[in-house]
């Protein structure tokens, strides 16, 4: 198995095209390994660095694994995929169930973070977090407060990981 390399902005518009449809974030921490579905996030710079920003509620098992080691890799399909890792890792939650074990993912061993990339979701940007900002959904326009915030789960919490490798995986 090979990583390609690859530069970030390059992929930009892939990027937002996939996070349409639901990309993962993936996190580690304390032996454990999960990933769940975003679907708002984007890949720009600030601080003049390379960043993914991801948007993870509060409430989500993803945010205490960022809590205890804020690293994540984002994976991205190339091609057609196992929509059933978008069903599972989008509906399930890593508190009560392994997703990577019961989905028969593949974990590929990180260049630069703890968190590993998954073979079957091959475009992989690693990433460190280098800030964290809570959301204030009291800050919202009354019609998406509620679409978005009428139930249960919390606020978001931005997470914006610098994009330390970027890398296709490949056979």
């Amino acid at each position: 198995m090979t990583k390609r390399k690859i530069k970030v902005s390059d992929y930009a518009t892939d990027i937002a095209h996939a996070l349409e449809h639901g990309i993962l974030v993936t996190t580690k921490a304390d032996g454990k390994v999960n990933s769940m579905v975003v679907e708002w996030g984007h890949v720009g710079r600030i601080w003049n660095r390379p960043v993914f920003v991801a948007y993870i509620r509060d409430s989500r098992y993803t945010r205490e694994l960022l809590d205890k080691n804020p690293e994540f890799t984002v994976n991205i399909p190339v091609g057609p995929f196992d929509r059933r890792i978008i069903a599972v890792c989008g509906t399930k939650s890593g508190r009560d169930m392994d997703k990577i074990h019961e989905l028969g993912l593949s974990p590929v061993e990180p260049e630069c973070i703890s968190v590993p990339g998954l073979k079957e979701m091959p475009l992989t940007l690693e990433c460190k977090v280098i800030y964290r900002q809570e959301q204030d959904s009291s800050m919202l326009p009354e019609d998406i407060r509620r679409s978005f915030y009428s139930r249960e789960g919390g606020d978001h919490i931005s997470f914006f990981g610098e994009i330390v490798a970027a890398y296709v995986i490949e056979d």
